[in-house]
């Protein structure tokens, strides 16, 4: 009889993460899920790299809970059944104190995409029976990691073969802007007018402290956001925000430098197109209800695939944009039946 399924947690130490801005930890844990009868098995195992969304690290993809499946048991459960073939699932590291990296380099948060393609994926092949191909090689998450999935796979279909994209981060003009003016309310409230005032506030707070201020969210959501989208090292904060302080006027020049990282935007690139075109699996979802119009950005996405020709699945399921790790039975057997392709 296999033996039980393990998750062994590495410790990957980056040099890309070296010196990175916001004084974040360059060692990094990463859970790596092995399926049953691994260590029995010579056997060479396909891949999947699920990345967290925004706030959130790989581990707590492990958390368990009163009334859902931490991600050990789910697999379990998929490779038990027959829906899934056995695979090894690694759980990225890429959280930063303003709460998340959108998984790209930046000069406000540190190099977090060559974290994750030139450091954990390779560490990954050496250290473990991984078949280290594009088609046996898959990208998902959700929300922030939805989105990283996308942008990751269009930009490297060398290592990626697959991308499940649960509720990502798409048409920004829909999930952001709406938050740009609580942003706005909640840094009036604690006299954030400018981009010294909102430095002096990023460096302030403790990312443990509780009670947080009023609008903490708010402020450092839309700051976490710009920090990836529009980092500008002159800037007192380390980023430009699309917006004045006083009027909320849209400035266009910083706004088009975050809509050209929108997914919905990078499909005017032909190189974008042409790695989507390599993709044994695209497969978008999102609830029709989402509270980020993230179903509106992905019903827009796949419209622009259809035009484009390029093959994938897209479902809509009734509910919001939490509570939603259900749909990763859905994007795990599609994963595995591109993997036999």
């Amino acid at each position: 009889m296999p033996t039980e399924s393990k998750i062994i947690i590495e410790t990957i130490s980056s040099n890309a993460l070296h010196g990175n801005p916001l004084g974040d930890p360059t060692a990094r844990r990463v859970p790596v899920y092995l399926p049953p009868g691994y260590n029995e098995s010579d056997n060479r195992y396909p891949a999947v790299y699920l990345l967290t969304g925004f706030t959130g690290r790989g581990a707590f993809m492990l958390n368990d809970s009163a009334f859902d499946e931490p991600i050990q048991e789910r697999l379990d459960r998929l490779i038990a059944t027959g829906q899934i073939q056995p695979m090894i699932v690694v759980m990225p590291d890429c959280f930063t104190r303003y709460g998340g990296s959108q998984y790209l380099n930046s000069s406000a948060t540190g190099r977090y995409q060559d974290h994750l393609i030139e450091e954990v994926v390779p560490f990954i092949d050496q250290h473990y029976r991984t078949r280290a191909e594009p088609g046996y090689r898959a990208i998902g998450g959700k929300s922030s990691g939805g989105y990283g999935a996308l942008v990751q796979a269009m930009r490297h279909p060398d290592i990626f073969g697959a991308i499940a994209c649960h509720s990502g981060d798409l048409y920004f003009d829909y999930c952001y802007k709406p938050d740009f003016a609580k942003f706005l309310n909640a840094a009036a409230r604690h006299n954030i007018n400018s981009t010294e005032t909102l430095g002096d506030f990023l460096t302030g707070f403790s990312p443990k402290m509780h009670p947080k201020p009023a609008g903490f969210f708010d402020i450092i959501h839309i700051s976490a956001m710009a920090a990836c989208y529009s980092p500008n090292p002159n800037s007192p904060c380390g980023f430009d925000l699309p917006f004045e302080f006083h009027t909320g006027l849209l400035r266009p020049d910083i706004w088009q430098r975050w809509l050209a990282l929108d997914p919905v935007t990078m499909l005017d690139e032909e190189k974008h197109v042409e790695a989507l075109r390599r993709m044994k699996l695209i497969y978008l979802d999102c609830g029709n209800r989402d509270e980020y119009a993230l179903h509106y950005g992905a019903r827009i996405f796949s419209r622009r695939l259809t035009e484009l020709d390029i093959p994938h699945q897209r479902q809509e399921f009734d509910g919001g944009h939490r509570g939603t790790q259900f749909r990763y039975d859905v994007s795990l057997k599609g994963i595995s039946e591109a993997f036999e392709r």
